[in-house]
């Protein structure tokens, strides 16, 4: 069943808007919920689901219905549009960060652990759920992967706010979901850190004199110039404005981003270690292909020696 927060009943939620469209999407071009599930070779319940708001759905279902409706992308668009997180029950004080980070006009980041939400593959970020709570419900992980990934928009966007992020070199090291997964991502961290607005830096293991942080913490600053830190433990989040928290966190983030790599070598050490993922994935391929090969030579073998036998001519007394 889907986690969702609870209705307060006094507007009607986007999920709900977006299914009014999408259902008229699919009236306009003359299919039954049926036919359009036929068509796109899923099960009709996930059709209803979206249409009355019961379900967040995938980008690249979406496109695929937006392909067969032919709507010249249409619904696509109004998808990228809709906050897809507020459909997604979670803590109230990642509620309130998300807030901030939805308004934000500068963030900046040091992650210890994992790529940060804003910046993670639809596959990583479907791995990391797969090993948390709800990994037994593939349904609430697709929900939590398309609310994650509609926080990314306006970051990714032409002209979004700046995104400054460090991160430890483990996190670039930590394998989740496996060498593709990882290959894909750091493919990606290439590819946003050449955006104007986003600045990517790796923090080596040997990061100088410095003492490494030893949590994650994000630099906000909000329109009004305002300033937060906020920080993670096990269960719960941390967040202060106290002027001197701000300024003793803003001088150890500068220390650590001068003791990090620059952009471009940062981009050397991620383009490094994925060709390393890659390498393991083709190896891996290879080595399948090479396993698959001997059993069926294996195979062959038996049916061979196993065959009929045909008698030769006996010999004479």
């Amino acid at each position: 069943m889907p986690r969702r927060r609870p209705d307060t009943g006094s507007t009607i939620s986007s999920a709900v808007l977006f299914g009014g469209e999408f259902r008229h999407a699919r009236e306009a071009a003359g299919y039954s919920q049926a036919d359009l599930a036929k068509l796109l070779h899923c099960d009709r319940t996930l059709v209803t689901r979206v249409e009355n708001g019961g379900r967040v759905p995938q980008e690249d279902f979406i496109k695929d219905c937006d392909r067969v409706l032919m709507m010249g992308g249409l619904l696509i668009r109004i998808w990228k549009r809709v906050d897809w997180y507020a459909e997604v029950e979670h803590p109230d004080w990642f509620q309130r960060f998300a807030q901030m980070e939805a308004e934000a006009v500068s963030l900046r980041k040091f992650q210890i652990q994992h790529v940060p939400g804003l910046l993670q593959t639809e596959d990583y970020a479907r791995a990391l759920f797969a090993r948390g709570s709800g990994a037994g419900d593939p349904d609430l992980i697709e929900e939590r992967v398309a609310a994650r990934l509609s926080r990314q928009h306006r970051f990714l966007a032409p002209d979004g706010p700046l995104l400054v992020v460090v991160l430890d070199e483990s996190v670039i090291r930590r394998r989740v979901g496996g060498p593709a997964v990882m290959g894909g991502q750091l493919q990606h961290l290439l590819e946003v850190g050449r955006r104007p607005n986003i600045v990517l830096q790796v923090a080596p293991f040997d990061v100088g004199g410095l003492k490494p942080l030893n949590t994650s913490m994000s630099l906000v600053m909000l329109p009004d110039r305002h300033e937060w830190v906020y920080s993670e433990s096990l269960d719960r989040g941390h967040f202060s404005d106290d002027p001197a928290v701000i300024d003793r966190h803003t001088r150890t983030y500068d220390v650590l981003r001068a003791d990090s790599l620059s952009a471009v070598e940062s981009a050397a050490v991620i383009t490094s270690a994925m060709e390393g993922y890659n390498a393991h994935d083709d190896s891996r391929s290879r080595r399948g292909g090479l396993v698959q090969e001997q059993l069926q030579r294996g195979q062959r073998r038996r049916l061979h020696r196993g065959g009929p036998r045909i008698p030769g001519p006996r010999p004479r007394a």
